[in-house]
Parts: C-alpha cells; structure tokens; sequence
C-alpha cells in the first residue's frame, strides 16, 4: 500500500494493475457522488409514479385535507430524513464506522429483532415497488395504443371496441429489465438516474399543464369542495376508506427512506455525508412537493369528484392526444429507471449473503469478461447475477400481472413501508446516536411523532387492503381487463 498526500486523511491509495487506485477509509474504491448525483437518485425514486394518483387522492381528502396531506408528509419526509442521514455513521458524525445500507444502520444502533424486521420491510417494499412501476408503465404504454384506438373509433364512443391487455406491456417491460438488471450496483447508475429524473419532470409538467388546460376549458371554474368527493355519491364507509388509502397514496408518493443510506453510500467525502445527503434530501422535497401541489390541484380543480386514480391514463382521448401520448412515453422512461434504483439494494444483500454463504462455489464467484466496443475495461458477467437477477424480475412481472391494480397496490406499498421505515427506524436510531435521554421533551416529542405515523399507517393499510379486495372480485386474470 502506498500512502498518497490527500486533503482527506481517509482517503488512501494502493497499486492494481500498476496503476494507483484512490480507496475510501472502508477498503472501496473513493466514493464520487454529489448534491447533484444524490438529488437525481432521490427525485427518480420519489418523483416516480405514485404523483400520477395524487390527484385521486386530493379529490377524496378536498381542497383542505389534500393540501394538508401533501405538506405534513413532506415535513415528515425532511425530519425523518435529517435523522436517518445523521446515522450513516456510527458515533463520530465523519470519522465513524459507516453504514452503507439502512439494515447495517439497524444493526449498528439497535440489533436484535429489529433488524430482521427492517430487513423483512424494506426488502419487501423494493419488492414491492418492482411491481407497483410494472404496473404502471403497463398502464402507460396501454394508453398511448388506447389512445391511437379511440381516436380512429371516433373518441370515447369507441370504448368498447377499444378493450385492451396489459400483459403483453407488462412482460416487455420485464425483458428490458433483465438487460438493465445486470448493471452491477447503483455506482454505475447515476446516467440513467439523470434520464430518469428528466423524464419524472417531463411527466409531471405536462399533467400540470392538463389541469389548466381542463380548467381554461370549464371557464377557469374550479372543481372540487373543501371535503372532497361527498358522501351521498358515495358511503360513510367508502369515504373513511378512501380518505385512508388517500394517505397510503401520499406516503407513497414521499417514500424513499428505504435506500437513503444505500444512495448516501455513493456520496465522496469532505463535506461529511451527512451534510451533503441533507442537502440532497431538503431540495428534493421542496421540488417534489412543488411539483406534487401543481400536479394533484391541479387535476382536482379540472376534473373534481371524477378525478381518475392515475390521471395520465384515465382520459385516453384528450385531445390533442400526442401531448398524453409523450407524457405516457416519458413515464415508461422514467420508471425503467426508477425500478433499477429500488431494486438495486435487495440485488446487493442477496448477492452478498450468497457470497459470504457460498465463497467457493462457481456460480456464486465466477465471472467472464466479456469485452465492450468503445471501452477498456470488459464488461463482467456474474453468473449468479445473471439467474438471481433473471428470476426476480420473472417473479415481480407474474405478480404484477395477477394483481394490476396501480393506485391501489400503490397505497398498500406505502401504508406498509411508512411507519417503520420513513418514522420509526430513523427516530429509535437518532435516539441512540444523538444519546437523548429517555422521558425528555424532545424524545416525548419523537415518540409521539411515531405513534401517530404508526395510525396512520395502520389506518392506510386498512383502506388500501379494502380497494384490492373489492377489485379482485370483477377482475379476471389474464385478460383484456383495460
């Protein structure tokens, strides 16, 4: 090893290949990522496509709740992620023993069951969202053949002949994904993470621009009442149900506590990742809440009570239908990129316990080098990477096939992952780092914090759980149900 003068006392250098090799203060070739990288990473995870059901769930809380939501969970979202950011490291804030996933983290500050819980939530929540943006670019590239089929069948007249499957979309979405699926970790994902936070803003500016636009139609009269969709339209029970998976909905729609730590992991240190990663995460918010205000106002204020669960592809023949059809496209885009940013992580616990499990077994550590037209390096291809990788996405595209019900899946994923992963974990973990005594004001304050996002999250659940069972009635697998 060759000690190189670096401003960065951690930062050190060794000889491979003959040449030096800058490694962190972990043994890891130097982290490079930034504001920049680690702001791109969090808006394609959080800008994804739970905003296209906001509008949905603004129409069932009103011009008072919806509103309300949408700011209470985006404060919930900076503390939560101020905590978690500050227990990346254990003890020393820049010289402590990092945590590069939230598991370790559990494991460093809390231990015990709570780590196989964290683990059995976050994992099952990347899962999950594997299949909730299968479903949803599904739904996105059936619009766009809706689209062309209602325009040459004269409009909405032409529904019925218009009946369409997903499932086709659905498995040419997998395929791609188990090309992209072989991209080794999410150091080499900050490109399609930049593509994809261009396309979540494509996307959302142009469902923001159909508000207005359905507004200036109705002659800039704004739709909606304070209290949402009225019971008499609907039940009391249908109201309170909907009014929780409208929150399941929203805390979707924020959730991105589960890979923080892994994207704070690419940060390059000085300043400390801590302070970097709260910067990342404070701009992100305001953007996405910006962005989330125009979006679900908006189509509340033009659609009022009939706002569709997913806005971009409830109204297959708005005209002019192109503008629909290039916003569909760029949520295709965009969510290509968005499911390799979520399941990175689960892609990286398996393989590492595989490893530590099975060091000498060839399919776990063997690798072939397959050369890259324009590149030095070759590209090398892990045969445990290439099942392993291969069976997820088969077994997240079955799913999303039997069970394509997007704003629905959409709320049970973040009613599930909410409390635990964006409130509780971060709260017991920054207790223990920040040393707060037990029964004072500020950890009253937290515990009180968590007990309320645990009702709601119970209360979501409930809601969402509900909706899934009432469409799993009339649904019928494998058919044209669109």
């Amino acid at each position: 090893m060759n000690n190189t003068k670096n401003p960065d006392s951690r930062v050190f250098a060794v000889e491979r290949d003959g040449s030096s090799v800058l490694l962190d203060d972990d043994g890891r070739p130097k982290r490079t990522g930034s504001v920049m990288t680690a702001t791109a990473h969090i808006i394609t995870t959080v800008i994804g496509s739970g905003v296209l059901a906001l509008g949905w769930a603004t129409a069932q809380l009103g011009w008072v709740g919806g509103p309300l939501g949408l700011v209470a969970f985006s404060l919930i979202t900076v503390l939560a992620s101020y905590m978690l950011s500050s227990c990346y490291r254990t003890g020393d804030l820049d010289n402590g023993k990092r945590n590069p996933t939230y598991m370790d983290a559990v494991r460093s500050f809390l231990g015990g069951w709570k780590v196989k819980f964290c683990g059995l939530v976050q994992y099952g929540q990347l899962c999950g969202a594997g299949v909730g943006y299968t479903i949803a670019s599904s739904l996105s590239m059936l619009a766009v053949q809706k689209s062309s089929c209602l325009h040459r069948n004269g409009g909405a007249s032409g529904e019925a002949s218009c009946k369409m499957n997903s499932n086709p979309y659905m498995i040419a979405f997998g395929v791609a994904q188990i090309f992209l699926s072989q991209i080794p970790g999410f150091t080499e994902l900050w490109w399609l993470s930049y593509v994809a936070a261009v396309m979540s803003f494509t996307y959302s500016s142009i469902g923001v621009a159909i508000g207005f636009v359905k507004v200036a139609e109705n002659g800039w009269k704004i739709k909606g009442n304070l209290t949402g969709v009225p019971i008499g339209t609907i039940t009391k029970g249908q109201k309170v149900l909907r009014t929780f998976q409208s929150m399941g909905n929203i805390a979707f729609a924020y959730s991105f506590s589960m890979i923080l730590l892994e994207i704070q992991d690419t940060i390059k240190c000085p300043p400390s990742e801590s302070k970097t990663m709260k910067r990342a995460a404070f701009a992100s918010v305001i953007v996405t809440t910006v962005f989330y205000m125009l979006c679900g106002c908006s189509a509340y204020a033009a659609f009022g009570i009939m706002t569709p669960g997913n806005l971009l592809t409830g109204f297959g023949y708005f005209n002019p239908y192109w503008v629909l059809d290039i916003a569909n496209i760029a949520i295709v885009v965009h969510l290509v990129g968005a499911y390799q940013v979520y399941v990175q992580p689960f892609f990286a616990f398996i393989e590492k316990r595989a490893a530590n499990s099975f060091p000498n077994s060839a399919l776990v550590t063997k690798e072939f080098a397959i050369p890259m037209p324009g590149s030095k390096q070759p590209y090398k291809l892990s045969l445990l990477r290439l099942v392993w990788r291969t069976f997820f996405v088969f077994c997240t595209t079955l799913t999303a096939m039997i069970l394509p019900f997007f704003k629905d899946v959409s709320g049970l994923l973040g009613a599930i992952a909410f409390w635990p992963l964006t409130v509780f974990f971060p709260i017991e973990m920054f207790v223990v780092q920040m040393k707060i005594r037990r029964w004072s004001a500020k950890w009253v304050a937290l515990q009180t914090l968590s007990l309320i996002c645990l009702c709601i999250s119970l209360l979501a659940a409930s809601g969402a759980i509900y909706s899934i069972s009432k469409s799993l009635k009339v649904y019928r697998p494998f058919r044209a149900n669109h």
